[in-house]
């Protein structure tokens, strides 16, 4: 399965105007990217000395997030040194005058490796003018390997991956995951999980939004929606869906934008019916899970 000509890094392709050759030699900087992070997380998981909250409560940060993104940024400043760089712990580095920005999450997932939970990994995109071209994912403690770039389709260790042919949402098995700002919002993805898991085989929250998009890639799962997303969850994993032959589009089924921080990804069939899906949710009262003080009046911003 081929990925769609109208995909955001089919068309960030085009318009960048790279040779295959520049993509080739781009997607292997990724990979060895990843792949250093990965070899720094599987050195410190399980022997955490410092963990800590920053920003919203239970958003996490170890010194494994910090030794893991320095060992990806010496990949990338050795390898393409010209290009900028947007990564999770330590901001943004501009490039010199090209379009081309890799964007780094060092541990996706920070939350389950503290937990000593093997869902997560290191995710390394290139994005052309903000839109994601090619990346790669490792998750080393599952043994799994993921990338994409366009022109080279899309591939997990070895082989090449696809998404499933999943055609109906009654059969399908969907993922998504809820934004550290859910105990302070009623627009927290709470009904649109009751929603689904009542009309699905079931819905998963793994914790590792890359790990998620990979795995919808794969066809391990068939869907996936989330909200409250930064730019480094979603780089990397966006080409995976795109180029294993699925579908990526905002909540309203417009074109993705890393800056909006929502998306669905599906197989093609599923699309219409997840966009559906999330426009017929209307957020829970707060009193119905615990939380009646989110009923006072609290504003929930449109996705």
């Amino acid at each position: 399965m081929s990925a769609c000509p109208n995909s955001v890094s089919e068309q960030a392709w085009r318009d960048s105007g790279l040779a295959v050759w520049e993509i080739e030699r781009f997607a292997e900087v990724a990979r060895q990217a990843a792949t250093a992070g990965s070899r720094v997380l599987l050195h410190h998981f399980g022997r955490l000395e410092r963990i800590q909250e920053k920003g919203s409560a239970g958003n996490l940060v170890t010194e494994a997030d910090f030794a893991a993104e320095e060992a990806v940024l010496a990949v990338l400043a050795e390898a393409t040194p010209e290009l900028g760089v947007l990564a999770e712990e330590s901001g943004r580095r501009l490039g010199q005058s090209s379009p081309l920005e890799w964007c780094v999450d060092p541990l996706d997932g920070t939350t389950n490796y503290a937990h000593r939970y093997p869902f997560f990994g290191t995710s390394v995109g290139l994005t052309w003018n903000g839109r994601p071209l090619l990346g790669a994912l490792a998750a080393p403690a599952l043994q799994q390997f993921y990338w994409a770039a366009p022109g080279l389709g899309a591939w997990n260790n070895d082989s090449p991956i696809r998404v499933s042919d999943c055609q109906e949402l009654a059969s399908s098995l969907l993922v998504t995951g809820f934004a550290y700002d859910r105990i302070t919002r009623l627009d927290n993805n709470y009904a649109e999980f009751a929603w689904f898991t009542h009309r699905t085989r079931g819905v998963r929250r793994a914790g590792a939004a890359a790990v998620d998009l990979a795995f919808v890639a794969e066809g391990r799962v068939d869907g996936y929606w989330e909200r409250g997303l930064s730019p480094w969850d979603l780089a990397a994993g966006i080409p995976l869906v795109e180029q294993a032959g699925g579908v990526v589009c905002s909540y309203d089924g417009s074109p993705v934008d890393l800056a909006s921080g929502c998306l669905i990804a599906c197989t093609p069939a599923l699309r219409q019916a997840l966009v559906a899906g999330l426009a017929a949710c209307l957020p829970l009262r707060g009193a119905s899970y615990g939380a009646p003080e989110l009923d006072g009046g609290c504003q929930m911003p449109t996705p």
